[in-house]
């Protein structure tokens, strides 16, 4: 059995290993390096967080497709967007920093690359965190109505106050160690876990009643507006629920600089995330599905479907607990959104690409980017405040945005991966020569689905129609044309002359130095004892 001093000489050693990596890449260790594995594996999942994804869009699924494409959907999706994780992997293995996809991208193209893929990473980031708030509202403000119905509505005001508490409790939950949000992220790993178990069981036994296999596998509804004939187009737009519910897995990357092995540990916290997240989300979809008991009422039910399954399937206590299980993880995942971005904007202002990159470069006694953190909530709530006018519009705008923007970040650091070929270097984990079917399948599968979410969902929003509706309009090309417009219009008016990518520190090179000259002498003398202490360079 190995001796403590010998786990301890293991931990130094594996410190300064992932130190020296970080300072080849041009950055000094400022942040605190306390997460392991498991941890950076939870922030993912907790991020993907198949509660906040799949329930919240249920009824996109539902109202698109039906049944059917709920079910096969998730098995298209999930094992895709799996090897568009693993893909993605690859390069975070090579790069582990938090600057991750712009970063990957700066490196292997240069820095418009970089500049476009950072931009699209950082907006899309702050618009998960915005719609994974205001569907956390939702269902918290659902919950409440139930247990104080005279004192709680579900108009938008009131979705909005509550969401406006929700983003204060996770800012301030952000501004605690790392050691703590580490700790939570686990503990949420199982919370959603053991959650989805609970629900599945309270769905088998409670019911007197289910849904047949040929409903949940089999069921075709289209209640799009479309006709008919354009079924496989309405299916196109009824897989949006699963695209949309496996997407935030980069903060596994953005995380690196304070997760241990992070050459290994990342890439595998990113695949492990989502290959966990297709799986609990299909037994949670499968036990929701089999529980409809009343197929027009869920479609008149809209964003509240899920709950009106559960209240129908059930009774109201069981309603209420399966709401409140939720509602739990959905609080989790919104934390979890915050950490990533905000140590995605540190990174990024690092290089100078954020304007004020001092303030929000900036760490705190506890090394956290306090001033990048505010800066991811304030921008999330703002986003929102049209859903104070309505709130099916200002959703789908969050949404539209998040997908779009962070799918395009995905993609453009794994296009630059094929074009490197074999001179790209690989960290500890790699994908070989498989990289020459997974990234092509990878691009080509987010190209499909950035025009998927680009292609009006009702006949109703596109202009000319008989009964032309704005909360029918798929606000996606104007949101992802403006931010194109504006970062373009950024960088070649001004950005391309002054922004030059990752900068490199100057005392990166000094401390690589003597990382090496330290380990030279270990070796040298392998019986002399050494403490080395981490550095940190708070800024």
């Amino acid at each position: 059995m190995s001796s403590p001093s010998t786990y301890l000489t293991r931990d130094r050693e594996t410190a300064r290993s992932d130190e020296a990596l970080l300072l080849r890449l041009g950055y000094s260790q400022v942040l605190y390096r306390k997460m392991g594995g498991f941890s950076n594996f939870a922030i993912s999942f907790t991020i993907i967080s198949i509660f906040t994804g799949y329930l919240p869009s249920y009824y996109i699924g539902f109202h698109n497709g039906g049944p059917a494409v709920i079910m096969w959907g998730c098995l298209i999706v999930g094992p895709v967007s799996v090897l568009v994780a693993m893909a993605m992997a690859e390069i975070a293995s090579s790069m582990p920093t938090a600057g991750a996809l712009y970063f990957w991208a700066s490196k292997l193209g240069g820095p418009a690359w970089g500049w476009f893929t950072g931009w699209f990473n950082l907006v899309g980031l702050i618009a998960v965190c915005a719609a994974v708030q205001y569907a956390s509202a939702t269902f918290t403000t659902a919950l409440l109505n139930l247990w104080f119905p005279s004192l709680v509505g579900t108009d938008n005001v009131t979705i909005f106050v509550v969401m406006t508490v929700i983003a204060a409790v996770q800012l301030s939950l952000n501004l605690l160690d790392v050691n703590v949000l580490s700790r939570l992220n686990v503990f949420s790993s199982w919370w959603h876990m053991a959650g989805v178990g609970l629900i599945v069981v309270v769905l088998l036994i409670v019911p007197t009643d289910h849904q047949s296999v040929e409903f949940v596998f089999g069921e075709v509804i289209n209640n799009s507006g479309f006709p008919d004939s354009a079924i496989w187009y309405v299916f196109g737009i009824g897989l949006l629920l699963n695209v949309y519910s496996l997407v935030g897995y980069d903060a596994s990357a953005h995380m690196s600089e304070e997760t241990r092995s992070a050459s290994r540990a990342t890439a595998l916290g990113m695949v492990w995330a989502v290959g966990a997240s297709v799986v609990f989300g299909f037994v949670l979809l499968l036990s929701v599905t089999f529980a409809v008991s009343d197929v027009q009422g869920t479609l008149d039910a809209g964003g509240q479907a899920v709950v009106y399954i559960w209240a129908e399937a059930t009774n109201e206590a069981w309603a209420e607990f399966m709401l409140l299980i939720t509602v739990g993880a959905q609080l989790f995942c919104g934390t979890a959104c915050v950490t990533s971005g905000s140590r995605m904007m540190f990174a990024f202002s690092r290089d100078h690409a954020v304007p004020g990159s001092r303030l929000w470069r900036r760490v705190n006694a506890r090394r956290v980017p306090v001033n990048s953190v505010i800066a991811i909530v304030v921008s999330a709530w703002a986003l929102m405040i049209p859903t104070l006018v309505n709130g099916v519009v200002g959703y789908a705008v969050g949404t539209s945005i998040a997908v779009i923007g962070l799918s395009i970040a995905f993609g453009l650091p794994i296009i630059l991966r094929i074009k490197a070929g074999d001179r790209f270097e690989p960290g500890a984990w790699s994908l070989g020569k498989h990289y020459k079917w997974i990234s092509p399948l990878s691009v080509a599968w987010i190209a499909f689905i950035c025009v998927l979410f680009l292609l009006p969902i009702s006949p109703n929003g596109i202009p000319g129609a008989e009964e032309f509706a704005f909360e029918s309009v798929n606000y996606a090309p104007l949101t992802v044309g403006g931010a194109l417009l504006l970062f373009g219009g950024w960088y070649f008016l001004s950005a391309r002359k002054w922004f030059t990518g990752p900068v490199r520190e100057e005392a990166a090179d000094a401390e690589l130095a003597a990382i090496l000259g330290e380990a030279s002498h270990r070796r040298a003398h392998p019986h002399q004892s050494s403490h080395p202490q981490q550095s940190a360079h708070p800024r």
